[in-house]
């Protein structure tokens, strides 16, 4: 099938991770992404390692985000590396960013100097706090957002239970949802444009996206004003919805609605507690939370792992385990929607990625090339874009501008 983006032409000139996730699913959905990167030292999370693909220098870092793309080197420091980005920008119709604010201004590569040669550029800038208010200058980074944003106050233990305290999140997810933020608002302006003729300027900022993603809870403290609490595996609005420990280790239990919480009752052998007014509805749970999962603790802790999750799921009650990335790929379901996918690499032979987990008409949605090493595209790139300037390019190369 063709890709929806295919015709679409993004230069990306971010690095790290919230730029490259968002480009990465572009390039998946079909679009051309040049990566562009420094001629010496690339995208940083190429060195961000172990571990690193055998036989290359490549971190595992930096191929889960770059799949797709084709890199050029162009120093942009130097000013014939600042022309050649603007003459690129001419046939591009994106380009994204995430150079802290002011940062582009003096290569000439801000949006309003690209909008002179591009009107209608889509321009895409991530920041760690966006382009405008008093932390505006400030560098942002995905640990200290998660800080900052208000999510780690309500991760982890409860100060008054036993290794009690802030946590972040196990993968750099104020980075993730702002990578696809950014893709979302990248593809909604080439809707318009499409409409208007015209280019956006589209601002995301990791501060701004972390306060927005914390969604229910954000809504518990704007009805109640009343700041939500660490809880452990606990949900604030839903009980039983959390882990619990067995004979021989641990569940998730979730518990989602009343006729649910009976069937579990029922396969618990104590139906009557289903019918108990203290716990006959998911309000009266919440209200004596500390009552019931006591209860569901010993319970659950009586039989091993497999008994419950055999069957509760019998029974339609949501369950599960707690897998380790190793399990996780060994699941069937997930190898059956085929969410590890192997492609060739020059360099490994053979490198596996993680799919996008999107699908469209029962096809899985990945670009078809790995991700590239550095510079591995700049010589066919800019010929392509400049035929018959051999002498220009020449003269890049000579200059450190290109390699």
């Amino acid at each position: 099938m063709e890709k929806p983006l295919a015709g679409i032409r993004v230069l990306d000139l971010s690095r790290i991770l919230a730029g490259p996730w968002c480009s990465q699913h572009l390039a998946d959905m079909g679009a051309e992404v040049i990566k562009v990167e420094h001629p010496e030292r690339g995208d940083d999370t190429r060195g961000w390692g172990p571990p690193y693909l055998d036989g290359t220098h490549e971190a595992a870092y930096y191929l889960s985000a770059n799949r797709g793309k084709r890199s050029i080197t162009v120093d942009i420091a130097q000013p014939e590396g600042q022309a050649l980005i603007r003459e690129i920008v001419t046939h591009c119709d994106v380009v994204l960013e995430n150079f802290k604010v002011g940062g582009l201004k003096r290569y000439g590569l801000d949006y309003d100097s690209l909008k002179a040669v591009k009107p209608d550029l889509v321009y895409c800038s991530i920041t760690g706090f966006g382009q405008t208010g008093p932390y505006a200058e400030r560098a942002g980074y995905d640990f200290l957002l998660q800080g900052m944003g208000g999510l780690m106050d309500i991760t982890g233990r409860p100060d008054d239970e036993p290794g009690g305290e802030p946590m972040k999140v196990g993968v750099a997810v104020v980075d993730l949802f702002t990578g696809m933020y950014a893709a979302t608002s990248i593809l909604s302006a080439l809707l318009g444009r499409n409409r208007t003729g015209e280019g956006t300027w589209i601002d995301v900022a990791l501060m701004d996206v972390q306060v927005s993603m914390l969604a229910n809870q954000a809504m518990n403290y704007l009805t109640s004003g009343q700041s939500p609490q660490r809880m452990g595996n606990s949900h604030p609005n839903i009980v039983p919805y959390q882990a619990f420990s067995t004979s021989d280790g641990h569940i998730i239990l979730a518990v989602g609605n009343d006729g649910q919480f009976r069937r579990f009752c029922k396969v618990a052998g104590v139906s009557d507690l289903a019918l108990d007014e203290r716990f006959v509805s998911n309000r009266s749970r919440v209200q004596n939370r500390k009552l019931l999962v006591s209860k569901i603790e010993s319970l659950i802790r009586a039989k091993p792992t497999r008994f419950w999750l055999e069957a509760l799921e019998r029974e339609g009650v949501p369950c599960g385990p707690i897998n380790s990335i190793e399990q996780v790929f060994a699941d069937p379901q997930v190898q059956h929607r085929g969410l590890k996918v192997a492609m060739p690499h020059e360099e490994a032979g053979e490198v596996n990625l993680v799919s996008n987990p999107v699908r469209f008409n029962n096809n899985l949605m990945n670009a078809d090339t790995p991700p590239p090493g550095l510079g591995e595209h700049t010589k066919s790139v800019l010929s392509e874009l400049f035929p018959g300037r051999d002498d220009y390019l020449d003269s890049l190369r000579s200059k450190g501008v290109i390699r």
